[in-house]
């Protein structure tokens, strides 16, 4: 069982502050480090820090809800959950993994971009992945393509990873397309997201998403995430869908989606 670090939240969080500016002190033998929270690299490291921070403390679900929605919304199909052979987008150290492996899913093939992730599943949950591949999938090569294309995955999961630049627009295009059509896509998004106000690249290319012939929606969702550093909920939306097509590069370029 991993040991419990001593971790120290700032006094106070503006609810209107970004997400990827949160940060925690954590208590050494001698000092204490700030690290903010998409620091993955440097949390990893340290072993039950992440389960500490976001699912102790912060009380993260969207491992366990986005699961839910993705088993709920292939029950209205002729699909067969457990049969599903699973692309985890940003998988980190292998949470959304664990959750899915609990309920029975018999394929998974988890990405990452940062070596440390890796290195966190190895010593941490290992053999919850039939492979793993730590890629960056805006520049993948077409040998490392083929090769994970070769899983045949029928679904791609990402979960608290989009839109604050964790996972780029592209990575997200490169990952649905390995998927194949008819496929299944399940992610969760922070909810001010689908706000029209929004003009990221990650939240224009989301509503475009949504209201277009490449991915058929059979379940959105408002929930709460977690909590912030001051115990305000911060809510998402949880949104499951069917492939239908690839999406092609130029609907990116026509829509001034940044890449």
């Amino acid at each position: 069982m991993n040991k419990r670090h001593r971790v120290q939240f700032p006094k106070t969080e503006s609810i209107d502050s970004g997400q990827d500016e949160s940060y925690f002190y954590l208590h050494g033998t001698s000092k204490k480090r700030k690290i903010k929270f998409h620091d993955y690299d440097e949390i990893y490291q340290v072993p039950g820090l992440y389960e500490q921070i976001f699912y102790d403390r912060l009380k993260c679900t969207s491992p366990s809800k986005v699961t839910a929605i993705l088993e709920s919304s292939i029950k209205q199909s002729n699909d067969n959950f457990t049969e599903l052979r699973v692309l985890d987008l940003g998988a980190g150290n292998g949470l959304m993994g664990e959750e899915l492996k609990k309920h029975g899913i018999s394929r998974l093939v988890g990405i990452d971009i940062i070596p440390e992730a890796y290195e966190a599943l190895i010593r941490d949950r290992p053999g919850v992945y039939d492979a793993y591949y730590v890629e960056d999938f805006c520049n993948l090569s077409e040998e490392k393509k083929d090769e994970i294309e070769s899983w045949q995955c029928d679904c791609m999961v990402t979960v608290a990873a989009l839109g604050f630049g964790d996972i780029p627009t592209k990575a997200f295009v490169t990952a649905f397309n390995l998927i194949k059509d008819e496929g299944w896509v399940a992610f969760n998004i922070k909810d001010t997201f689908l706000n029209t106000k929004d003009e990221t690249g990650f939240s224009k290319l989301i509503r475009e998403l949504i209201f277009s012939k490449y991915l058929d929606i059979y379940h959105i969702e408002r929930y709460r995430h977690r909590l912030s550093v001051d115990g305000q909920p911060l809510h998402y939306f949880a949104v499951t869908g069917r492939k239908k097509a690839h999406i092609p590069p130029e609907i990116l370029e026509s829509k001034g989606i940044s890449t």
